[in-house]
């Protein structure tokens, strides 16, 4: 992050060899399981749009009922992240040689019963409260770079947020793009979801 930048697919496990495409009901099973803690009925768009032949921009968007703060709160508490995303075995801080803020994440998921992990370091900048941008600095891909945009929208006296996480992926050869592509479209869904979800449950605790 991811912020949260869940990539899954590892050196160990990169050739086409290795994917078993039967079908999972993995996702399905979580979608269903963050959907149930919600009081309104969660809402993901997704759109991937495709800019080079192995390049893909996707993004994810959905509206959370809570202030601007609260969402950024959660965005920005870099080490909790796993503790709520979907598939993210780590997330930490790390040292940057200039003083930004480093994280190394690592994800590991399950798609089209193919196991698999990455590890991805991200440099980000903050610009409260609007936006993070990131980019890969190391990992397991040729490039992997993104933003998350958080505007307020009101209903009356209503305030809530629009979120938007877009994500921009260039795999390296010997990863399918299709799988790639499928894989982080849903991981975007369920990451908003998990977001969602805990901003939620985390506004409750208040006083």
């Amino acid at each position: 992050m991811k912020a949260n930048h869940i990539l899954k697919v590892t050196k160990e496990h990169n050739t086409t060899e290795d994917f078993d495409f039967q079908s999972s009901s993995d996702d399905t099973n979580l979608e269903g399981d963050l959907l149930a803690d919600t009081v309104v009925p969660a809402k993901v768009e997704v759109q991937v749009e495709k800019i080079a032949e192995r390049q893909r921009r996707i993004s994810a968007k959905i509206q959370i009922p809570q202030p601007i703060e609260r969402i950024w709160k959660v965005l920005t508490d870099y080490e909790a992240l796993a503790d709520f995303i979907p598939n993210l075995a780590k997330s930490r801080i790390i040292e940057h040689p200039n003083g930004g803020i480093r994280l190394e994440q690592i994800g590991s998921g399950r798609f089209l019963n193919f196991n698999f992990c990455a590890r991805v370091v991200l440099d980000l900048e903050e610009y409260f409260p609007q936006e993070i941008n990131f980019r890969m600095v190391e990992g397991d891909f040729k490039g992997f770079s993104g933003s998350w945009y958080l505007e307020p929208y009101s209903l009356g006296e209503y305030i809530g947020t629009n979120l938007c996480y877009t994500i921009q992926v260039w795999p390296k050869l010997t990863m399918p793009v299709a799988i790639i592509e499928n894989r982080l479209s849903n991981d975007l869904r369920l990451n908003m979801l998990a977001i969602h979800q805990r901003v939620g449950q985390l506004a409750s605790k208040e006083p």
